[in-house]
């Protein structure tokens, strides 16, 4: 049944109050005192009590054995694609529906993004499209999995948890140990997500944390790289601080380093904020909610909710257009936007994008599928307190 736009602009509007944008962050702890303690002392840069607490926060929250704080996401994910051994020239399976920082960070780690499908259900890595595939150009010799038509060494698969919803961790990892092929989890969007009642962030061998301004907790920029296994927590901090020799004056350094280290002044303005993400959750996912019943009865589209096996943080709330309304994608975004709702499409697939189109990829169908069907609708989590105001 075709849509009306006007439509999707009046029950945004029987949720919303007024004007709202795609995602703001909530600034209502301790911020400012937080962060002024840091201009009051001038422990400002990546020395400082702020960034151990933000790190011990992060594993309580995930309930990762190890946090390592860097400056953004995608640093995060770039160091820890060479600590999962990812070498120049190899091959890195991504989703092609992400946004580019993940596959940006694969060629700066000097290897090649192999695109793959996703799946409706989660919107994320489809785990038994991605066997198939794999079944058909995959040769394992010993511990390498090789891409008979490339002759490139396929060393490893990112998944995405699409905006907080987890993929099916269990499926991929299956699929991960089969080739060989390391497994890191981008859960840049997904802090507070749980996959069977596990935080995200715990299945690889590494994840990725992102807290840009537009995440449900922000640092105003930064990220994290999380993992269980202290040896590779130890070579995480270690690179991302310049590969740096502890000395009392020397400056020594035992490789070539990223500086890669979260400031203080950053990281006390993310503790202030994890403080206040069991809050978050809970607003996010009150509005969530109050989505799902306002959309329920609109025929032509429904409000993506979570998968079953999963609990999402619903970082960006999005519409998920019916195949046969797809072509009114763009006069939603316009109807939307022209009345003060800020809504955005998803990502261009990275396949599209001139820099990766030569890249090697599979049948990617339901990911273009998807693009032309998703919009993302206001999800700052304040939003839900001015529902109940």
């Amino acid at each position: 049944m075709a849509l009306d736009p006007n439509t999707i602009v009046e029950t945004l509007g029987t949720i919303l109050p007024g004007p709202a944008v795609l995602h703001e962050p909530t600034f209502s702890g301790n911020e400012w005192d937080y962060v002024k303690e840091c201009l009051d002392t001038g422990w400002v840069s990546s020395a400082g009590k702020y960034v151990d607490k933000f790190e011990d926060m992060l594993a309580g929250v995930t309930g990762a054995g190890h946090a390592i704080a860097t400056v953004t996401g995608t640093a995060a994910l770039h160091t820890a694609l060479v600590l999962a051994g990812v070498k120049a020239g190899d091959e890195v399976i991504v989703p092609a529906l992400t946004f580019v920082g993940t596959a940006n960070a694969v060629t700066q780690a000097g290897a090649i993004p192999h695109f793959a499908d996703s799946e409706e259900r989660t919107l994320g890595l489809d785990p038994a499209k991605l066997d198939e595939h794999l079944s058909r150009i995959a040769d394992i010799n010993g511990n390498v999995c090789r891409n008979k038509k490339t002759g490139k060494r396929i060393a490893a698969v990112v998944c995405v948890h699409i905006f907080g919803h987890p993929v099916d961790l269990d499926a991929l990892a299956s699929v991960c140990n089969k080739y060989e092929l390391a497994l890191i989890e981008d859960a840049a969007e997904s802090l507070g997500s749980t996959y069977k009642g596990r935080h995200t962030g715990n299945h690889g061998c590494l994840s990725v944390l992102s807290f840009n301004g537009n995440k449900t907790v922000t640092t105003g920029g930064g990220g994290a790289i999380l993992t269980n296994d202290p040896d590779l927590a130890k070579a995480a901090k270690h690179l991302t601080t310049t590969a740096k020799l502890p000395h009392k004056w020397e400056y020594g350094h035992d490789q070539a380093g990223f500086n890669y280290r979260l400031p203080n002044i950053n990281a006390a303005l993310g503790c202030a904020q994890l403080e206040q993400l069991p809050g978050f959750i809970v607003q996010k996912r009150q509005l969530a909610k109050a989505y799902t019943n306002a959309f329920s009865n609109i025929p032509g589209l429904r409000f993506f909710t979570e998968p079953d096996f999963a609990k999402s943080n619903y970082w960006l709330n999005a519409l998920l257009l019916d195949a046969e309304n797809a072509g009114l994608k763009d006069d939603i975004l316009a109807a939307t936007n022209d009345n003060n709702f800020m809504t955005r499409p998803a990502w261009v697939p990275m396949h599209h994008l001139q820099m990766f189109q030569e890249c090697p990829k599979m049948d990617l169908t339901v990911s273009e599928g998807l693009y032309g069907r998703l919009i993302n609708i206001p999800s700052s989590p304040g939003l839900a307190v001015e529902l109940d105001a």
